[in-house]
């Protein structure tokens, strides 16, 4: 009888552990888990969804303020499991459990795009050293001007005024000597006048070809300077990535120089401002901004640093084996690649 009894407790209590609410936490991270209109979405959402339906739980999301937060409260079994674009490290995996991967990724680097020419024309035209060579050069030719002034004035009408009154018609003369070869009409008269013309002439040439090499120069540099294509070129550039994540540990390792935001909006937010001049993060979450930015920010390079996303569990959670045969269902029965072609266009490389 006392067996029968046990055997009728467990049945009357089975059904109340399988209803039992499970808490799933997420945090913001488009297009893998976001708010639309009041509701919970993203892959990594929907993917949950197909994997609660197939096991018949029921769940809350719990959204997180930070990654990091997320996975404090995975891990401490806060909430029963995490679900977003959850990075498989050796270092996660030795405080809490992972399900098998549910979505292949890799790190990225973003730059803005679109009028970046037109900027770097600008940001040399108004650079201080091309400005301080212009007012340079502008001084020589009143004063080269000038000169002739005193040399010519007398000898021809054109230089026959006074001081105040030849300030500009000698700079002209000088511009158009510097520029044109001069006047043919106004050659100087004067002995120390057609010398200093001939000396003007001959200078002429070194300005000019020093004011075109000095503008091609610093267009090249700048050019160089402001040219993303790899990570090496990341050396000496305002990088951006989020605090804690792989790829702050992967600039680490190589020794990068880079800002670190608590969270996905204060990172893109700084990008928009100009503040950085490249962002390293998750190839697919940087994927879906610059698809949704209308040509301002564009993906540079291959993906680097290969890396899986899977769901997140406390250490021991009895939800795994349950959650890891799900997963495979949904993957023989083409719900996962349904799923995956939804948010991504393409089929699945998992």
């Amino acid at each position: 009888m006392r067996a029968i009894w046990a055997v009728l407790f467990l049945l009357a209590m089975a059904p109340a552990v399988q209803a039992q609410e499970l808490s799933v936490g997420t945090v913001t991270r488009p297009p893998f888990s976001m708010v639309e209109n009041g509701q919970d979405t993203g892959f990594s959402i929907e993917l949950w969804a197909a994997v609660a339906r197939e096991l018949g739980l029921e769940y809350t999301i719990r959204r997180a303020n930070s990654f990091q937060e997320m996975l404090a409260r995975a891990r401490s079994g806060e909430t029963d499991l995490a679900i977003a674009n959850i990075s498989i490290t050796a270092d996660r995996e030795e405080v809490m459990d992972f399900s098998q991967p549910i979505f292949a990724s890799g790190l990225q680097i973003m730059t803005a795009s679109g009028g970046s020419d037109g900027l770097s024309v600008l940001r040399v035209l108004f650079s201080r050293d091309l400005l301080s060579a212009i007012a340079l050069a502008f001084a020589l030719l009143f004063g080269g001007g000038m000169l002739m002034w005193w040399f010519e004035r007398g000898k021809q009408e054109y230089f026959d005024k006074p001081a105040k009154q030849a300030l500009f018609p000698a700079f002209w003369w000088a511009l158009n000597l510097v520029v044109n070869g001069g006047f043919e009409e106004r050659v100087p008269r004067s002995l120390f006048g057609r010398l200093f013309g001939v000396v003007l002439v001959l200078s002429s040439l070194f300005i000019v070809s020093i004011f075109v090499a000095k503008i091609t120069a610093v267009l090249t540099v700048d050019a160089i300077q402001n040219n993303v294509s790899t990570v090496n070129d990341l050396y000496g550039k305002q990088i951006g990535t989020i605090e804690g994540s792989t790829a702050a540990h992967y600039l680490d390792g190589r020794e990068l120089r880079y800002v670190a935001y608590p969270d996905l909006t204060d990172l893109l937010d700084a990008f928009e401002a100009g503040s950085l001049d490249a962002v390293v993060f998750d190839a697919p979450i940087l994927a879906y901004y610059v698809q949704n930015t209308k040509g301002k920010a564009q993906l540079t390079g291959p993906i680097f640093q290969r890396e899986n996303y899977g769901i997140a569990l406390p250490s021991g959670s009895e939800l795994a084996e349950p959650v890891n045969r799900a997963l495979l269902r949904l993957k023989e029965n083409g719900t996962y690649a349904r799923l995956y072609r939804k948010w991504f266009g393409n089929s699945p490389d998992l």
